[in-house]
């Protein structure tokens, strides 16, 4: 039996260290919501909480609306709606009968009022974390526990019938690692060395900035490159980064690429991927290091049935994988049968999805199929958002993930020092104390030790005290 008894909102508001280019959009300011759930399950009561940036134009990409007055309103009263439903539900039999109440609900509302299917599961995505936390702690148990032995009733089947048979565990490892690939987002705007970096741009915190820096404080190897879709200065930009790359990486370089919607048609991105390959320091690098390539298309006509001839007559073509079109669980069958590699995984699209995600590529390799299940980033933040989206990683053994939470905000500094100081105190292996004061994320030969976030219910060990931040209603 599950009960959510109550749902409440914190809030605090962050600045990047520099502006974090993605897309249409350029963040510099965000907020960073906290999301309390109280449920009681198998007569257990207990306080479990989730947390995510509200960043401006990804759930939407609408270039016309304007965030304070549009956007940022509508994403509150998305997560505000699955809240209220989250708690209308008494005593559903099972989590996964009150996820699904809950999820059906929400997309029901949504097209009933115009809300983008991506931003109505973010929503979901938020009160289920928050509820899976709670049950975690209640349970004495972690995460991958849980979902390995199916304690929370998943039934892969109800959902996609083709999954008869399949069950979590087939999907969540039997161990997790203590150590993930971190993958670094290599940003539209940001400088790639410090040479190009202006004075008056300089960060004085202690932390890399540019992308030599980065490379050079952290042992990186994996990357992932954003594209802005403008052929000359994509190829001049890959160009300087391959460079680099060659030059600063101990060992075999490995990356992805991030079309950010920027293309119009399949035909569009090949022609400009061709041409890129036809570059004599361009080839090589795509050849040995590129994994795949992730949402070249613009959700509007992503999904549509002309994308088949157009993947089906491009016999080279990369692993292609969808991101921001996975919008709803009809999604990713869709991409599949149109002859996408797979999709994403990160947590605002959901836990259970993910988990539902994973159970369809297993069953598409088990009939041949070659497919990705990514892990990838919203600028995830500690204390909470980060240790949990890497802990269902972990889970999925998923063995590298892009970070960059880490690169465009100055670690913990924004929060109360009682919420860093916990944090470190939980966490030493994820975190450090950085030279300028403030916690920060530790990661070692391109890696991040997540022995404690396995350990932990659902990534952290303890939940920080509300009272230091900012109730919304």
């Amino acid at each position: 039996m599950l009960t959510v008894h109550s749902v409440r909102f914190y809030r605090q508001e962050l600045k990047t260290r520099f502006p974090f280019r993605y897309g249409i959009a350029s963040m510099s300011e965000v907020p960073h919501l906290f999301v309390q759930a109280e449920v009681t399950f198998n007569n257990v009561r207990s306080v479990g909480m989730s947390a995510d940036l509200l960043p401006p134009k990804w759930f939407t990409k609408n270039p016309t609306s304007d965030y304070e007055t549009k956007d940022l309103p509508e994403m509150l009263s998305v997560i505000r709606h699955a809240a209220n439903h989250a708690t209308s539900i008494k005593k559903a039999p099972t989590f996964f009968g009150w996820w699904r109440n809950l999820y059906r609900s929400q997309m029901k509302w949504a097209i009933k009022n115009e809300v983008a299917p991506l931003l109505a599961s973010f929503g979901v995505s938020l009160i289920e974390r928050a509820v899976l936390d709670a049950i975690c702690r209640g349970s004495n148990s972690t995460i991958h526990q849980l979902l390995r032995e199916n304690r929370f009733n998943i039934d892969l089947e109800s959902v996609r019938p083709e999954l008869k048979g399949i069950s979590p565990s087939d999907v969540v490892v039997s161990q997790p690692s203590n150590h993930i690939h971190l993958r670094h987002t290599i940003g539209m705007g940001d400088p790639l060395t410090d040479a190009e970096i202006a004075d008056e741009d300089r960060i004085d915190d202690g932390l890399p900035h540019s992308l030599v820096a980065n490379i050079r404080a952290y042992g990186l190897t994996y990357f992932k490159i954003k594209l802005s879709g403008e052929e000359q200065k994509d190829r001049d930009r890959l160009v300087s980064i391959a460079k680099i790359l060659s030059k600063e990486v101990t060992g075999r370089v490995q990356f992805t690429m991030d079309g950010n919607e920027n293309y119009a048609h399949i035909e569009d991105f090949r022609d400009q991927f061709e041409s890129h390959l036809s570059n004599p320091i361009l080839k090589p690098f795509f050849m040995q290091g590129l994994l795949f390539v992730e949402q070249p298309l613009h959700r509007d006509f992503a999904l549509d049935d002309s994308v088949q001839d157009a993947l089906s007559n491009w016999s080279a073509a990369p692993p292609i994988i969808i991101d921001e079109s996975d919008a709803d669980l009809s999604s990713l069958p869709k991409a599949l049968s149109l002859g996408y590699s797979g999709t994403s995984h990160k947590n605002c699209k959901g836990v259970i999805k993910g988990v539902i995600n994973a159970a369809t590529l297993m069953h598409a390799r088990e009939n041949g199929r070659n497919t990705i299940l990514s892990g990838e980033d919203l600028a995830n933040i500690g204390p909470i958002a980060l240790l949990q989206d890497l802990a269902v990683v972990s889970a999925f053994g998923i063995k590298h993930v892009e970070r960059n939470g880490h690169h465009y905000f100055a670690g913990l500094s924004q929060f109360p020092d009682a919420v860093q100081a916990q944090t470190l105190k939980n966490h030493s292996d994820l975190y450090q104390q950085a030279d300028s004061g403030f916690v920060a994320l530790n990661p070692q030969n391109g890696q991040l030790n997540v022995k404690s976030v396995t350990a932990s219910p659902f990534g952290m060990q303890e939940l920080p005290d509300v009272s230091l931040f900012e109730e919304c209603n």
